[in-house]
């Protein structure tokens, strides 16, 4: 591939392969893809050691996973990635729909000023990898082991005892928690005999990477029956260095070996781009649309992530941005449950809120590629009426179904909400993730996502009349010698405020007035909210939120 090279990192001899007996390690991640990376570098940051086993020694091959959205970046950014992704990727907020050979509408994910990330960036896996992996080597509390290979698990009641196949020879190790993040084809799903449930759709598509030189935007373009393309759908993106993805629908009776030749793909490409245009392939592959996912995705000591737990088709880029909302959500309640600070059974709300992640995905992803993918006469007449109705009607564009894009997953009726209010932003309710804001601390201008994460946080907007200092010492005895702790920070317009909401935008965003707090978990999602913060209701509901009260 011409616009990347591929790093290689050296197996590191460990003495655990030459110990007399099984190594003991706390947290144990199979799998170094952008999931599990993300995972561990949580973990890390969390003060928790990890080991992390991959069986290669480079990052994944072709570009993969390119679209990362809002949700994912502001993750990254809490991870200390975030300036870096932006840096490389290619930000974009516009789509554009085509229908034949018109474009019927376009639209815009972030029309709203006032968020330091933008709706997705496009940026290759191979780099979202490679930065993870930068990070990870450089944190002290991260072991990657590369070339090791997990060829079996036994599971136990206070653990799992994991063999592994290195250049050193085979051993064995114990991991108090095994984290499978290792994919689609993951080996520690079949080992443990575990199928997915769900539905593979019976249709074909050619993605495809090239380089070149174009003048087309950095908009996602999206094609239904294109004349270059004809009966079929298409989509482009651009990525980094000049690469631009083309995903072009071949149909179920495609030979997915013979439609991968370049004596197929240049064609196809030619008609699309134009004869004329210059470009340089760098990846081909063809895949099936597949959403399914595991029934549990916790099992005892061992806890499946991403693709290893659920898969969706791409449209959309619900796929790597699920999975690392799913690392999200697990971190910091493994962490309280490492430190003491929380039961174990607070870890079976991570299977029932990103179940309910990963069914809405799939039920997203299964829209998608019904509307892409019409089967029969009825649904494909629908369908293009709708598209004719879009161009002209403002009203029909919700039907049209090009791949709804990530959004991060509201956990309602998870048991571990809190109590909610009227008045405020249905958007905002218990189980949603917190929206970001323009804010200033200290004099410095900053965004209000980097104040909150990696503990409980209670935003006050303090009290009429209340001094912000005296009110959050206040509010602050309510959770005094509360396990795990709570910070509270003032937010307001009063230059005293923790957080000076200078511009307004958080009192609008979050509906606050004189009084109103919000209880924001480790991972930027409401808990609860109150228009006037009770003592009593704000431990309690602390105490739900770390699953020590139902």
């Amino acid at each position: 591939m011409g616009s990347y090279h591929y790093p290689r990192y050296d197996y590191r001899p460990t003495p655990d392969a030459t110990a007399p007996q099984p190594a003991e390690h706390e947290t144990v991640v199979v799998g170094a893809g952008p999931v599990g990376l993300a995972f561990a570098l949580d973990m890390a940051q969390r003060g928790r050691r990890v080991l992390v086993l991959d069986e290669d020694d480079t990052v994944s091959f072709g570009s993969r996973a390119i679209c990362w959205s809002k949700r994912t970046l502001e993750i990254m950014d809490r991870l200390g990635l975030g300036d870096r992704l932006l840096g490389k990727g290619v930000l974009w907020n516009t789509g554009r729909v085509f229908f034949r050979d018109r474009e019927i509408y376009h639209f815009d994910l972030l029309p709203e000023s006032g968020h330091r990330m933008p709706a997705f960036i496009n940026l290759q896996q191979y780099y979202f990898e490679e930065y993870a992996i930068d990070a990870a080597l450089a944190h002290p509390s991260i072991e990657l082991r590369f070339q090791s290979r997990v060829t079996a698990i036994e599971p136990g009641e206070d653990g799992v005892l994991v063999e592994i196949d290195s250049p050193q020879g085979r051993y064995r190790l114990h991991a108090a928690w095994l984290i499978a993040c290792d994919g689609a084809r993951s080996g520690l799903r079949r080992r443990m005999g575990l199928d997915f449930r769900g539905k593979v759709f019976e249709d074909r598509f050619l993605i495809t990477d090239v380089q070149m030189e174009a003048e087309f935007p950095a908009e996602r373009w999206f094609w239904f029956e294109p004349p270059f393309h004809n009966g079929q759908s298409a989509l482009l993106h651009k990525q980094a260095d000049n690469v631009w993805r083309i995903d072009l629908q071949l149909g179920w009776d495609a030979d997915p070996e013979e439609e991968k030749r370049r004596e197929r793909v240049i064609p196809r490409l030619q008609a699309m781009l134009g004869e004329d245009r210059r470009f340089e392939i760098e990846w081909v592959s063809v895949y099936t649309f597949q959403c399914r996912r595991l029934e549990r995705f916790r099992h005892g000591r061992v806890i499946f992530a991403g693709d290893s737990a659920h898969q969706v088709s791409p449209f959309g880029a619900r796929g790597g941005n699920g999975g690392i909302q799913d690392g999200d959500n697990l971190a910091w309640k493994l962490a309280l449950v490492q430190e003491g600070n929380a039961p174990e059974s607070l870890l079976d709300s991570y299977d029932f809120e990103r179940g309910l992640a990963a069914d809405e995905n799939i039920r997203n992803s299964t829209r998608s590629t019904d509307f892409i993918t019409p089967k029969g006469a009825a649904s494909r007449a629908f369908r293009d009426a709708v598209l004719e109705l879009s161009e002209r009607f403002p009203f029909a564009r919700r039907f049209v179904n090009s791949g709804r894009l990530s959004v991060p997953a509201v956990y309602d009726d998870s048991p571990l909400n809190g109590p909610d209010a009227e008045g405020f932003p249905p958007s905002l309710r218990p189980g949603a993730a917190c929206l970001d804001a323009p804010v200033r601390c200290g004099g410095r201008d900053g965004w209000l996502l980097h104040h909150l994460g990696r503990e409980f946080t209670l935003l006050l907007c303090p009290p009429g009349g209340a001094a912000p200092r005296e009110a959050a010492a206040e509010v602050a005895t309510a959770f005094a010698g509360a396990m795990p702790g709570v910070a509270v920070k003032t937010i307001g317009s009063d230059p005293a405020c923790d957080l000076v909401d200078h511009a307004g935008i958080v009192a609008d965003r979050y509906g606050l007035m004189p009084g109103s707090a919000y209880l924001v978990r480790p991972d930027q999602h409401v808990a609860a909210r109150w228009r006037v913060f009770d003592r009593e209701a704000g431990r309690a509901a602390l105490a739900r939120a770390t699953g020590r009260e139902g």
